[in-house]
């Protein structure tokens, strides 16, 4: 079957779309729709969506998305948690054959199930344009969560996408910019005004591009006590790292050995965490744990 060209890109096919259906925007989903064809081409792009992928969608809205990406892909898997959408997503996707729309909620699903199912457990890409409050837990619950993965392509809060590529030294560089780069390569590919959404979000959107690592680029003996290293090096970020892990209710360390492992590292005791990288704290972590 020939796939139909996305339209719904086109502000007033949105709104037609949502007058006939008497839609009514729900706050505690943060629905923003996007309504602007050159984003939504720099997504496609961004995400490299070719005729051999299978692509989860996360928020699919009225299909504005779902339409580019099912004209591009081999087959699109749309997860909508507002029921209210569904019958909207039926008709707006109706005249492509390569699409299967579920109404859940994401973090409630097994995407290892839906990745052996569809895709042959060959890693799957994921495309989001997800409300601000929820991004980090989806994403890190995608990642944590071992789902096999190429990439996420996801629409974030602009802060929230230049902390997640910041470096060291710098002032957006926290637990979140570590967490990431810890599973991915980090990219911003587009900064999105809010004028190309409906309604218009009070805040400037970015689209980035995290490709997932094949290897985990530093070697780690525990996982956990890393994480709960870096929180507590950025809970008080300006104190000293020895301080800060010292004063962690989170770590069993006295001050004594937690300047003893940070020497051991060639760190000096006055360092803060925010000059560490993710090497660092991997040397930190693999010390206290052996």
């Amino acid at each position: 079957m020939d796939r139909p060209l996305p339209k719904l890109g086109n502000p007033g096919n949105t709104i037609e779309v949502l007058q006939k259906y008497k839609f009514n925007f729900q706050k505690k989903y943060g629905q923003n729709f996007l309504i602007d064809t050159h984003v939504l081409d720099k997504i496609i792009d961004a995400a490299q969506i070719g005729p051999d992928d299978f692509v989860v969608e996360i928020g699919p809205g009225i299909g504005t998305m779902t339409q580019y990406l099912a004209y591009a892909a081999r087959e699109v898997c749309a997860i909508e948690i507002d029921r209210n959408l569904i019958p909207i997503l039926q008709d707006t996707l109706s005249g492509y054959d390569n699409i299967t729309i579920l109404n859940e909620d994401i973090l409630k699903m097994d995407l290892n199930a839906l990745a052996r199912e569809k895709n042959h457990g060959k890693p799957i890409k994921i495309v989001a344009n997800l409300p601000y409050y929820i991004t980090t837990p989806i994403i890190m619950e995608l990642f944590e969560q071992q789902v096999p993965l190429d990439s996420i392509t996801v629409m974030v809060q602009k802060e929230v996408a230049v902390r997640m590529q910041a470096g060291p030294g710098t002032k957006d560089y926290g637990a979140l910019s570590l967490a990431v780069q810890f599973y991915s390569n980090p990219q911003i590919v587009a900064y999105v005004s809010p004028n190309c959404f409906m309604p218009r979000p009070k805040v400037g959107s970015a689209v980035i591009w995290l490709k997932r690592y094949t290897k985990i680029p530093v070697e780690v003996a525990d996982e956990k006590l890393m994480f709960r290293l870096i929180r507590a090096s950025f809970n008080q970020r300006r104190k000293t790292l020895v301080n800060a892990l010292t004063n962690s209710s989170d770590l069993p360390y006295t001050k004594e050995q937690v300047i003893r492992v940070v020497e051991m590292c060639g760190l000096k005791p006055a360092i803060r965490g925010e000059a560490l990288e993710l090497s660092d704290f991997a040397r930190l972590s693999n010390i206290f744990s052996g």
